[in-house]
């Protein structure tokens, strides 16, 4: 299969540069897979859509201000993983003077050394001082290249879940953005953390979607949360990092670990029933996991219509439950 296959034209306006001022305020797509009906709803009213017995699971990672800038030389990082011993993998611009060895001086107390490179491409930073405290203080969430603005206080409470809990992120499950407590609170639900990295939005390179390797993330299922799976008649994954999660272990059970699952077209989902989720970047691999679980023409068709009717994309956009 051809990455070409999952392209689809948008136009920037609909590429969503702000949340909007009440999270259930978006539009939700209904999609049904068995007769390809497409139907238009607000997200407010998810729980006309969802049936007795159905559990809701989300993603309760939690996005760090992971965006730091050094003084000298002057470089960006954006931390990717917390490798212990005061040890990150990060991506740094600019990349070519990122040389193993060289030191970066960020305050007289907080300071870093390049020890070498990574396999995605990036680097592996030792920090001296308190990484967490720092970014807490100097960090900036780190918000997609498609939204096209200054990063601003209000994005720490808005790039986030109202129950994210586990640190560890750096892209917001974004299908978990619409939830309120209140809202929430009206649905059986449970929590698995999948803290995404750069394997969820690493952009697809290569022409054969087959040929593409993703990065491996860290994943936890409690035990509690495989308790209320294996009650559900249901399973109805909140955003693709679940449906990843989930279909890892391919069982309604408890398990840890990393995964690097690539979901495409014709994989045969074993888990989730159900998907909500957000709209996706052309010939992303989240665009072509949606595709797995509805089938590709389906999925751009549904697409096709959201742009149509005006639909809000990508990571503060609207959303569409695929049953």
């Amino acid at each position: 299969m051809k990455t070409a296959d999952f392209a689809y034209n948008l136009p920037d306006e609909l590429i969503a540069q702000q949340p909007l001022p009440e999270r259930t305020a978006s539009r939700l797509m209904i999609v049904e897979r068995a007769t390809g009906t497409i139907r238009h709803e607000q997200f407010r009213n998810l729980g006309a859509f969802l049936k007795a017995g159905d559990l809701l699971v989300l993603n309760d990672t939690k996005v760090i201000p992971a965006r730091i800038w050094s003084q000298s030389p002057a470089v960006e990082l954006l931390l990717v993983e917390n490798l212990g011993d005061h040890r990150w993998s990060a991506l740094v611009k600019p990349g070519y003077r990122a040389k193993p060895g060289m030191k970066l001086r960020f305050t007289p107390w907080f300071n870093a050394e390049i020890e070498g490179e990574t396999d995605f491409g990036g680097r592996v930073i030792r920090f001296t001082g308190d990484v967490d405290s720092y970014l807490q203080h100097h960090g900036v969430m780190p918000l997609p290249p498609y939204i096209d603005r200054k990063v601003t206080g209000a994005d720490r409470d808005r790039y986030q879940t109202v129950f994210a809990q586990a640190p560890g992120a750096i892209a917001a499950p974004t299908a978990g953005l619409h939830f309120t407590p209140k809202l929430l609170a009206k649905f059986p639900h449970a929590f698995i953390t999948l803290h995404v990295g750069i394997g969820t939005f690493r952009p697809v390179k290569v022409e054969n979607v087959e040929d593409h390797k993703m990065h491996a993330e860290h994943f936890v299922i409690p035990a509690a949360t495989a308790t209320a799976m294996q009650s559900a008649k249901r399973i109805v994954a909140v955003g693709t990092t679940v449906a990843r999660t989930l279909e890892t272990v391919g069982a309604r059970r408890a398990a840890s670990g990393t995964t690097d699952i690539f979901i495409r077209p014709p994989y045969q989902f074993k888990v989730v029933d159900a998907l909500l989720t957000n709209f996706h970047l052309p010939k992303s691999t989240l665009l072509m996991l949606v595709s797995a679980f509805a089938g590709r023409e389906l999925v751009l068709r549904a697409y096709a219509e959201a742009i149509r009717e005006r639909y809000r994309f990508f990571s503060y956009g609207d959303c569409m439950l695929l049953v």
